[in-house]
């Protein structure tokens, strides 16, 4: 048995193994991995900036990157100056490093305060009695938030929108209870995405009516004894979504092969293969093929909890449907209340931390609203119209950004590592720029850095986004060096493919990111 394991890939190797196993994994190689981590504690400063050229030089320049392609540029935030930089303006995949793009975007755009209102419109006021004649409409914008991560639980996030009706005199609606996501015009899903992508979690559809992130949790576990089927549960559990289950429970000891699968045209998951008794519940996740279906049915429940009654259906209605029946604007219909989603400072946080795509995407079609005049553009190219504008004003050149979507799931995004740094500078410089930083994971504590540059000079100091897809890693963000000086960085890595090695992509990104952590020089040093 081989012990040239990283801590990642131990702990990988350790999940679902026996206990006799783990004990000898464990006994094998954990001496190695402590000792690699007291090596990260005592990473080596850099004294020089000659000398943290020179090792960063050394270490992009190695054999096994001869297929890949770097791009790095490290900035001085205090002087202004270069401390190092390769392949600073080669165009290359920053897979979620756009995210820094259309956050930033909408800081400056809308406002560390500005917050997303759902409305509530009809084509009157409710009566004296609280009788509402006519449809109850539900005027999404995109606000992200209605979902029990945020709030704890789905109740409290509908509630804001419950007490808007409720405020609003409604005892009974004798009408259809509709939800209006024509604010966003264009396909479910962002430019690039691969059909893939809308299976998983991360790739869910947009709806301007959005909730429990567009997604539930699905987990299969053992039926009671062999031969019956396994046990499935969705939270939250949505009418929206049928089962098939065609798994059966087997004998324990046996190899588990479960598998749950919504073809993209249908609602139905199928959930096939064989679950042995014992077992652990199998987790994973399934998208919605409707969110605005899904909010309508749980805000229609949670509206029977406070007394109020909708006589007719749920229906959604789209901006396609609103372009066939050349229907009127939504926003003729009288406003009878709102709910409105935290403000952007916090939304921030809730796109950068975990990397949230459905949030990200979401933000800059609402952007490109804000902008919509006479067009027939989608809400998307009217966000990546602004996106441009922004990036002019930042002084970044167009030739350094080519975006067609907000959250770099698209495999068509690309950017320079000097456009990166220069942004990340600019924003230090704005009204906004605490919140944007803030937002950023640190490293080794929260977000998508919490297990990365854990036990190292990086850990509490280091603030950066990641960026992953397969042949794309990015890491770009701010840091102090061990000389005290502000620096931002930008770095990439496309195109990596080394089989068999124990250092993966993010492990060679991180390396260059310690290397500026401990540099005790300083940028403006002479005689180079």
């Amino acid at each position: 048995m081989s012990c040239n394991l990283s801590a990642h890939d131990a702990i990988r190797r350790l999940a679902g193994k026996r206990v006799s196993r783990c004990v000898i994994l464990m006994t094998a190689c954990l001496q190695p991995i402590l000792a690699a981590a007291q090596s990260a504690t005592n990473w080596p400063a850099v004294t020089n900036l000659a000398e943290l050229r020179q090792k960063l030089a050394d270490h992009v320049n190695q054999p096994r990157f001869a297929g890949a392609v770097w791009g790095i540029k490290a900035v001085s935030l205090d002087t202004g100056a270069t401390l190092f930089e390769h392949n600073s303006r080669k165009l290359l995949s920053p897979a979620s490093n756009a995210k820094l793009y259309t956050v930033a975007l909408g800081l400056e755009r809308l406002g560390p305060d500005h917050r997303i209102r759902t409305s509530l419109l009809a084509e009157k006021k409710p009566t004296a009695e609280g009788t509402l004649e006519g449809d109850l409409v539900v005027y999404g914008r995109g606000d992200p938030t209605f979902n029990a991560r945020i709030h704890g639980s789905l109740s409290k996030a509908l509630e804001p929108l419950v007490s808007a009706v409720t405020n609003a005199g409604i005892k009974q609606v004798n009408g259809a209870l509709v939800g209006e996501t024509s604010f966003l015009r264009g396909p479910e899903f962002g430019s690039g995405w691969t059909w893939d992508d809308a299976l998983e979690y991360y790739g869910a559809e947009m709806s301007a009516l959005t909730i429990s992130d567009n997604y539930a949790d699905l987990s299969i576990g053992p039926g009671s004894a062999a031969g019956e089927p396994a046990k499935v549960t969705l939270k939250p559990n949505t009418a929206c979504l049928v089962i098939s289950n065609r798994s059966e429970t087997v004998a324990a000891g046996e190899r588990r092969t479960i598998r749950a699968f919504r073809p993209l045209d249908r609602n139905v998951v199928y959930v096939t293969g064989r679950m042995p008794l014992g077992e652990p519940a199998y987790a994973t996740e399934v998208t919605f093929p409707e969110p605005a279906a899904v909010f309508l049915e749980f805000f229609r429940q949670e509206l029977e909890k406070a007394g109020v009654r909708v006589t007719g259906a749920n229906r959604v209605r789209d901006w396609i449907t609103r372009l066939v029946e050349n229907a009127p604007p939504a926003t003729n219909l009288v406003e009878l209340g709102f709910a409105e989603s935290p403000p952007m400072s916090e939304l921030a946080r809730e796109i950068q931390k975990p990397s949230q795509n459905l949030y990200t995407d979401l933000l800059l079609a609402y952007v490109g609203e804000q902008k919509r005049g006479s067009q027939s553009s989608t809400s998307e190219d009217l966000g990546i119209e602004e996106l441009n504008r922004f990036l002019r004003q930042a002084g970044i050149k167009a030739e350094e950004v080519a975006f067609e979507e907000g959250s770099g799931l698209s495999r068509n995004n690309v950017c320079t590592a000097n456009a990166t740094a220069t942004l990340l500078a600019y924003m230090t410089r704005q009204p906004a720029g605490k919140f944007y930083t803030e937002a950023l994971p640190l490293a080794g504590v929260d977000g998508t850095l919490r297990n990365r540059l854990k036990n190292t000079p990086a850990t509490g100091k280091l603030r950066a986004k990641t960026g992953t897809l397969r042949w794309a890693n990015s890491l770009s963000g701010y840091v102090t060096s061990a000389a005290g000086e502000r620096l931002a960085f930008s770095i990439m890595l496309n195109r990596y493919y080394n089989p068999g090695a124990t250092n993966t992509a993010r492990s060679e990104l991180d390396t260059v990111a310690l290397w500026l952590t401990t540099f005790a020089g300083r940028s403006n040093e002479t005689g180079l």
